[in-house]
C-alpha cells in the first residue's frame, strides 16, 4: 500500500477513535448514550472512507456492519454490549440488512439484466429502439440518450454505459477529428444513464434505499407508484440534456450510420423463455396496485423461473454485482444503528428542525446530498443521508409540529426522501462522479471541462425541476402518510409544550417501542 493511501486509511480510524473514545461530554447532547456515541463515530468512519475510498466502498459497508454487530448489538463483545451504556440494537435487525426485500429487488433487476445480456435482449432492444431515429445527427443523439435512459431504468448504469459504449465506438470513429458532435455523443452515455436511473426504484441504488426507508416510515411507495411520477421526469430531463449537447456540441457533419450487429444467437426455447419472463416481471411491476403483488417478492420471480428451467446457472451467479448489494446493506445497517439505539430520537431532540423553514430543510438536504454524490459513490451518499432524513421528515410532519403545515403542503415524507433519491443521480460534474462518466472519460474525447459544463447545467435544471416537480407538480399520495403521523392517544397525552423537536421525538419513542415490542 503506498504512503498515500495509507494516510486516507489511517485519518478516518484515527477520528473514529477520537469520536469513540471522548466522553459523551464532548458533543453537547445531554441525553446521549455511550452506545450512541459510538454510532456516532462508525457513521463518521464510513462516511469518510467513502469519501476517501482507500478501501473499496462494499468492504465499507462490510466493516460497518461487522462492528455494528461487535459494539452496538445485544449479541456483541460481552463489556461493550452492557445495556447499562444505552439501547442496544437486536442483532437479527441488523444482520437482515443483507437479506432485506430492498436486496432482493435489486438481486432479482441484476438476474434479468445478466438475462438480458446472455441471450442478445440488450442488442435486439437496441436495434429496434434506434432504427426509428435515423440517420440525422440530432436524432442518433435522441436516439442514443433514449434508449441509454431506458436501460437505465433496469439495468445497472455502468453496464449501460459500457454496452453502449461498445455500439458507439465504431460511429465515433467514422466521424471527423473536428466534429463536436463527438462530445455529445459521448457525453450522451453518463447523461442519459444517470438520469434513466431515477424511472425505477430498482434503477439505481439511491431509489432503493429511498423506498426502503419509505416503506419504514410507514410511506410505502410501489414500484408503479414511483415509475408513473419519476419516468415522465426522466423524460423532461432527456429532451433537456438533449437541447443542452446540440448547443453545446453542434454536430458539422450531416449524417451518422449506426451498424449495431444483429444477435447471432438462435431463437430458441430458453430465448423465448426469458423474453417472456423478462416482460412478465416488467408488467407485474408496473401493475403492483392491482395485483398487490409486492415489488420486492415479484423480483425474486425470474430467479424461480429461470433456476427451474435450467437458464440461469451456477456460473451465472457469479456475474451478479455482490459488491454493489453490499453497499447497500452497509447504509441499512447504519439506519438501524440510528434508530434502533435511539440516536435518531436524541438528534432530533437536538437538532432545532422545528425553528428551520421547510424549504430551506429542502434545499440544504438536497444541495449536500448533490454536492457529496460528485465526490463519492451516489449510493454512499445515500446511504448515508437518508436514515438520518427520514427521522427529520417523520418529525416534520408531526401533526403537533409547527412545521406540519407547510411540509406536508410541500408533498411530506414522500416528497423530501424521493427530492435525495433525485439529487444523488444528478451529480455528474466530473470523471470520478460515476462509472457511466469514467467510462465517457475513457474515449479521449471529453475533457474534464466539457463534463463539468454539461453537468453542472443538467444539475441544476433537474435539481430545481425535481423540487417542484416532487412537491407541487406530481407529488405522491400522502393519505397512507397522514395516517401513520397521528398520534397515538399516549403520544397525545404526552404533549405538554409545543417544542416541534421534543414532540417529534417523544411520538417516534412511542412508535419505536411498540415495533420493538411485536
Amino acid at each position: 500500500m503506498d504512503t498515500k493511501k495509507l494516510i486516507k486509511l489511517l485519518i478516518p480510524f484515527a477520528l473514529f477513535l477520537f469520536a469513540w473514545c471522548v466522553p459523551t461530554s464532548f458533543y453537547g447532547i445531554d441525553a446521549l448514550t455511550v452506545v450512541q456515541q459510538r454510532v456516532i463515530a462508525m457513521f463518521l468512519l464510513a462516511a469518510l472512507l467513502w469519501i476517501f475510498e482507500p478501501i473499496p466502498n462494499w468492504t465499507t459497508s462490510v466493516l460497518v456492519i461487522v462492528l455494528s454487530l461487535l459494539t452496538v448489538s445485544n449479541k456483541g463483545i460481552g463489556y461493550f454490549c452492557n445495556p447499562d451504556f444505552g439501547k442496544l440494537v437486536s442483532y437479527k435487525e441488523i444482520m437482515s440488512a443483507f437479506a432485506d426485500p430492498v436486496v432482493m429487488l435489486f438481486l432479482g433487476g441484476f438476474v434479468l439484466a445478466i438475462m438480458a445480456s446472455k441471450y442478445g435482449l440488450d442488442v435486439t432492444l437496441a436495434r429496434i429502439l434506434l432504427k426509428p431515429f435515423g440517420k440525422k445527427p440530432k436524432m442518433v443523439l435522441l436516439g442514443f440518450l433514449v434508449v441509454i435512459a431506458v436501460f437505465s431504468m433496469f439495468m445497472s448504469n455502468t453496464a449501460t454505459a459500457a454496452m453502449m459504449l461498445a455500439f458507439l465506438a465504431p460511429v465515433l470513429a467514422v466521424l471527423p477529428s473536428d466534429d463536436k458532435g463527438k462530445i455529445a455523443l459521448s457525453l450522451a452515455i453518463p447523461v442519459a444513464a444517470n438520469l434513466g436511473g431515477i424511472g425505477t426504484p430498482i434503477g439505481t441504488p439511491p431509489n432503493a434505499t429511498a423506498v426502503k426507508f419509505l416503506a419504514e416510515a410507514g410511506c410505502e411507495v410501489t414500484f408503479g407508484e414511483w415509475a408513473m411520477r419519476m419516468i415522465p421526469f426522466v423524460i423532461i430531463m432527456i429532451l433537456v440534456a438533449w437541447i443542452l449537447l446540440q448547443v453545446f456540441f453542434p454536430f458539422k457533419s450531416k449524417e451518422v450510420v449506426l451498424d449495431i450487429k444483429k444477435s447471432d444467437r438462435k431463437t430458441d426455447w430458453k430465448t423465448i423463455v426469458v423474453w417472456i419472463t423478462f416482460i412478465g416481471t416488467i408488467l407485474l411491476w408496473a401493475t403492483e396496485q392491482w395485483t398487490k403483488i409486492n415489488s420486492n417478492v415479484v423480483a425474486l420471480i425470474p430467479l424461480a423461473v429461470l433456476t427451474c428451467c435450467g437458464i440461469f446457472t451456477k456460473d451465472d451467479i457469479k456475474e451478479i454485482n455482490w459488491t454493489v448489494l453490499w453497499l447497500v446493506a452497509g447504509g441499512f445497517a447504519l439506519g438501524t444503528d440510528l434508530q434502533g439505539t435511539g440516536l435518531a430520537k436524541v438528534l432530533i431532540e437536538a437538532i432545532p428542525f422545528g425553528t428551520m423553514g421547510v424549504v430551506l430543510v429542502f434545499v440544504i438536504a438536497g444541495f449536500v446530498c448533490y454536492f457529496l454524490s460528485n465526490f463519492i459513490s451516489n449510493s454512499a451518499t445515500a446511504a448515508l443521508l437518508i436514515p438520518i432524513l427520514i427521522v427529520v421528515a417523520e418529525a416534520m410532519g408531526q401533526p403537533e409540529a409547527a412545521s406540519h403545515d407547510s411540509f406536508m403542503a410541500l408533498g411530506g415524507t414522500h416528497a423530501m426522501i424521493s427530492f435525495i433519491a433525485v439529487c444523488a443521480s444528478i451529480a455528474m460534474l466530473f470523471p470520478i462522479s460515476t462509472p457511466p462518466n469514467a467510462i465517457a472519460a475513457s474515449t479521449g474525447l471529453v475533457e474534464t471541462k466539457d463534463m463539468a459544463k454539461i453537468g453542472i447545467c443538467v444539475g441544476a435544471i433537474a435539481f430545481v425541476l425535481g423540487y417542484f416537480w416532487l412537491t407541487k407538480i406530481f407529488p405522491f399520495n400522502q393519505k397512507e402518510e397522514m395516517a401513520q403521523l397521528t398520534p397515538a392517544p399516549a403520544a397525545v397525552e404526552s404533549v405538554v409544550v409545543a417544542d416541534t423537536n421534543t414532540v417529534a421525538a417523544d411520538t417516534l419513542s412511542i412508535a419505536a417501542d411498540s415495533v420493538n415490542a411485536q
